[in-house]
């Protein structure tokens, strides 16, 4: 799996798990997943990841996206 997958694998767990937290115990949770859209909004025009630049430091092969 490349970076670019791992990035939206990992934002859309982080989103999930943050709504059903929300849900169960308590609507401040709200707050990751305003957090993982803000990052993936900010990432589709500046080309910046902060968790692409740790996986490509891991040694992930690296996609199209976040070079």
């Amino acid at each position: 799996m490349n970076i670019d997958r791992l990035v939206l694998a990992f934002a859309g767990g982080m989103i999930l798990i943050s709504l059903v937290l929300s849900q169960f115990h308590s609507v401040n949770w709200l707050w990751l997943t305003a957090f993982v859209g803000a990052n993936l909004f900010q990432a589709a025009f500046t080309g910046f990841c902060p968790l692409a630049k740790m996986l490509k430091a891991a040694g992930k092969k690296a996609g199209h996206a976040f070079d």
